[in-house]
């Protein structure tokens, strides 16, 4: 998969195209990934994403920003596995976000990209202050013979597929629902860094996995699978939060203990999947009491995988 940082200024050839920011790659997003592959296949073009960096609330209202649901490597990461061949990401400024709507249909349909099929979603708006929409981009594709195509919304079990929903289920603990609006439970992934030494020294080894924002959309404690360390996922018991018990820097920490593993894998890069959660992060009055809770966390992630083979 190729990827370009921007527009190139001339394209090697026509491509067909879906826009967004793709925020958690759920159900509905990998079903314009999809038809954009299939319409590619059909029409002998590269199937392309056009996405943007930051997503464009965190340039506007980064107090009021949602929290991201996967990082930018992890989008790329989808991307591919769902058939991508180039992906384009535009680096959101006030000078992007200022560019008039025609202005913006034109670089993407005529000048830059040579777009021959286009699909956005039905919610997708783009230009100053979000002036374009799919009128605009039919009209512009018009003289180029180019069709542009909207799709609609997909729902699951009634309920409308989206980044927001997702956040709305992980936020309350619903990993279940969360992974039928994703499509895959969900996960981060990162490298595997030095951490204090604490889980090691009370009997609970933990890989530190990094993380890429300080607020995760999820907290507390779960039982995981981490992909990346051999042939088949490893069992575990995971902390995400700000570990109150032991500092008060505030700083989120994911913490993974793997079930009967006792390897060195700092620097491997891993994947997180949150398959269910056993509660919130607490604070205790002194470590024994978070040991004894450890402990029971631990047994509890184990009966929760005895039972899910039953």
């Amino acid at each position: 998969m190729l990827i370009y940082r921007g527009i190139p200024a001339r394209p090697e050839t026509p491509v067909a195209l879906t826009i967004g920011n793709f925020d958690g790659v759920h159900l509905g997003h990998q079903a314009m990934l999809q038809c954009t592959e299939d319409a590619a296949k059909k029409r002998g073009l590269p199937a392309c994403v056009m996405t943007f960096e930051p997503h464009p609330r965190e340039l506007f209202t980064p107090d009021q920003a949602p929290t991201r649901l996967t990082s930018l490597r992890e989008k790329l990461e989808l991307f591919e596995s769902y058939g991508i061949d180039q992906v384009f990401i535009c680096r959101f400024n006030r000078a992007f976000a200022g560019m008039p709507a025609d202005d913006f249909a034109a670089r993407i349909l005529r000048t830059h990209l040579q777009t021959r099929w286009m699909l956005i979603g039905d919610d997708f708006r783009f230009g100053a202050k979000r002036a374009g929409d799919i009128a605009l981009l039919r009209a512009a594709a018009i003289p180029l013979g180019a069709e542009v195509e909207e799709m609609h919304s997909v729902t699951a079990e009634k309920l409308r597929v989206s980044s927001t929903a997702v956040r709305d289920a992980l936020a309350s603990g619903d990993m279940m629902l969360a992974t039928r609006l994703l499509g895959r439970p969900y996960s981060i992934s990162g490298r595997v860094e030095h951490g204090d030494n604490i889980g090691h020294k009370i009997g609970f080894p933990t890989a530190n996995v990094q993380l890429k924002h300080n607020r995760p959309p999820v907290w507390g404690i779960f039982a995981v699978e981490v992909h990346g360390l051999g042939d088949t996922p490893l069992q575990g018991a995971a902390s995400l939060g700000v570990r109150p018990t032991v500092t008060n820097s505030g700083r989120p920490k994911l913490e993974v203990h793997l079930f009967d593993f006792d390897q060195q894998i700092y620097n491997r890069h891993v994947r997180v999947d949150f398959l269910h959660k056993l509660r919130d992060e607490m604070k205790f009055p002194d470590m024994e009491t978070l040991t004894a809770q450890i402990a029971a966390d631990v047994e509890n992630t184990r009966v929760f995988f005895r039972d899910r083979v039953k």
